[in-house]
């Protein structure tokens, strides 16, 4: 009888035993479970420059005004291991339990950023905008265009050469990425689209690749109506074939260093980039032509424009004779005299009051 008593106490025990550990593990998975431990109602976003403590991380997470269970988050963390995190950017949840967030920040699963480039803009533009996506400093960025930058070296390109092969669009990388990088992700971007996705046209072309791309940049800068792309590559093929000047207003911009209207003497400036002077293609491109203008140069209208001046309204006005393109220029030429009229007219009146 004894021993069935003994049993019977033993198989208590283990039963009793067996409850505890289930209400404990119950209890923990609950708490490391709860889907509202932490809670992101504006929708913030968390970087971290430095790698930080499991303490510092509730710090910045209150910064943020993220709603934490303060004691919650910190059990979870000490008792699942995760005390240390890295630098990176990390997307909060809406709601999220503590587990699955400090799982993801201690293992450095970032989520990746999105860096956009604008086409038609000058190197300093694009590291302003690629520094402020990344938060690093824009002269490290615009660095990378330097001729003597480690990817100039090793593409053997100069470095307005290397930025006109910035193909503008937006780019998934991550926020600790270096901005050299980051030049190397667009250029990859490049070669896919344009290298590989354009073979054929590229090799139908009597130009290079660099000559595409700079003749690409003068017409990115030029057409304001994407549909006028192709007509006006047409009239610089036409010109080039002619043995023609360019004589494209978007490379004595580049020459002067500013975008202006022009006036005569501007035409005069002596520079390399100068097509009023110097005959062929400028020696690098003048801006990041997008994808539309690249293959505007590859795909140009054909017919026999030789001239071109602007419109009231963005265009252009093309023609095919000098005599043409005089009485054209005229008609613009007072449209601009018109305007400054009624510019000082309103100056005038400004002044008066």
């Amino acid at each position: 009888m004894k021993k069935h008593n003994d049993m019977r106490d033993w198989l208590r025990g283990i039963a009793l035993l067996l409850i505890v550990v289930a209400f404990i593990s119950v209890s923990r998975n609950s708490r490391l479970n709860d889907p509202e431990r932490i809670v992101n109602g504006s929708g913030a976003v968390l970087f971290l420059e430095d790698n930080i403590t499991l303490e510092q991380l509730v710090a910045e997470l209150d910064s943020l005004h993220v709603d934490v269970n303060v004691d919650q988050f910190l059990w979870t963390g000490k008792m699942l291991g995760w005390r240390r995190f890295p630098p990176g950017r990390y997307e909060i949840p809406r709601v999220s339990d503590a587990d699955t967030f400090l799982s993801k920040v201690a293992r450095g699963l970032q989520d990746p950023g999105e860096v956009t480039i604008l086409p038609g803009i000058t190197p300093e533009r694009f590291a302003a905008s690629v520094a402020a996506d990344l938060r690093t400093d824009s002269a490290s960025v615009r660095q990378q265009f330097e001729d003597d930058s480690v990817l100039s070296r090793e593409t053997g390109l100069t470095g307005m050469q290397l930025f006109t092969r910035m193909l503008p669009n937006t780019y998934k990388v991550y926020w600790t990425s270096s901005p050299e990088s980051v030049v190397r992700r667009v250029l990859s971007d490049f070669d896919e689209q344009v290298v590989n996705g354009l073979k054929l046209q590229l090799a139908a072309s009597e130009l290079s690749l660099e000559e595409v791309t700079t003749l690409a940049s003068i017409v990115e800068w030029e057409a304001r109506k994407r549909e006028e792309k192709r007509t006006i590559s047409g009239l610089y093929l036409n010109r080039l074939e002619k043995r023609m000047r360019l004589q494209a207003d978007p490379t004595v911009i580049y020459a002067l260093g500013e975008k202006r209207r022009l006036l005569f003497r501007d035409y005069q400036v002596d520079h390399p980039y100068n097509t009023y002077l110097i005959y062929g293609l400028p020696p690098s491109g003048i801006t990041n032509p997008g994808l539309e203008s690249i293959r505007a140069v590859l795909e140009p209208e054909d017919h026999d424009y030789l001239y071109m001046v602007a419109t009231p309204d963005g265009s252009h006005a093309f023609s095919r004779t000098f005599r043409e393109h005089q009485e054209k220029s005229r008609v613009w030429r007072e449209f601009i005299s018109e305007q400054e009229r009624i510019k000082r007219i309103r100056e005038r009146e400004e002044r008066k009051e």
